[in-house]
């Protein structure tokens, strides 16, 4: 009797931590999404920068305004001044030829100074900068600029010229004017003195009848 009533009692026992166990087990889990964080979009490409001068083409002593966009804000510029020479011919074409046929040697152009030069410019909050700038070298400048932060670069190309010379005064070009202007002199002391002796023969005649 006792020992049924132990039997009865273990079975009841294990059926109720069963119930849980089997609750558990029946109720549906929540499946993994296949997409947990929507879908970013691809990120812009970054703002190209550009720089251009005011003049493409100056005398050298003449200034010009250097102008840069697309950089980062509120950033420090670095800008690099290399020179090449006019005379060099440019890449890929022929070397200039006499009537002949004949090429003709190109010589570099020295400079008044050593390139690259440098120098900085600073961009407002808007990315943007403007630079005054007067060469003192002749040739073909390539401006660089590359901001410090950004990374962004630009480049632009000005060509530099001599200074136009007013045509040297030279001996013949003196002794043609003065060669003519003496010889309408003397055709005009000619023309007096003629004129003086007709009108003096003119007198001596009528004096005479």
């Amino acid at each position: 009797m006792r020992l049924s009533r132990i039997i009865m009692a273990l079975t009841v026992g294990l059926a109720v931590v069963a119930v849980p166990t089997a609750a558990g087990a029946a109720q549906p889990q929540p499946t993994p999404s296949a997409t947990t964080d929507p879908p970013q979009p691809p990120p812009y490409p970054p703002a190209a920068a550009s720089l251009t001068v005011s003049r493409p083409t100056i005398f050298l002593g003449e200034s010009v305004v250097l102008s840069g966009t697309g950089f980062g804000p509120n950033e420090t510029v670095d800008i690099v001044v290399t020179v090449a020479p006019l005379a060099a011919p440019a890449g890929g074409q022929a070397p200039a030829r006499r009537s002949d046929g004949s090429t003709v040697a190109m010589a570099a152009v020295a400079y008044q100074a050593s390139a690259p030069l440098n120098f900085t410019a600073y961009t407002n909050a808007q990315g943007s900068f403007s630079k005054s700038y007067t060469p003192s070298v002749t040739g073909l400048l390539t401006f660089t600029a590359t901001g410090r932060e950004s990374g962004r670069t630009a480049s632009t190309e000005l060509r530099v010229l001599h200074k136009k010379q007013p045509l040297p005064v030279t001996g013949d070009s003196i002794g043609t004017p003065m060669k003519l202007g003496g010889g309408l002199v003397g055709a005009g002391v000619v023309m007096l003195l003629l004129t003086l002796a007709w009108r003096r023969r003119q007198r001596l005649g009528g004096a005479a009848h």
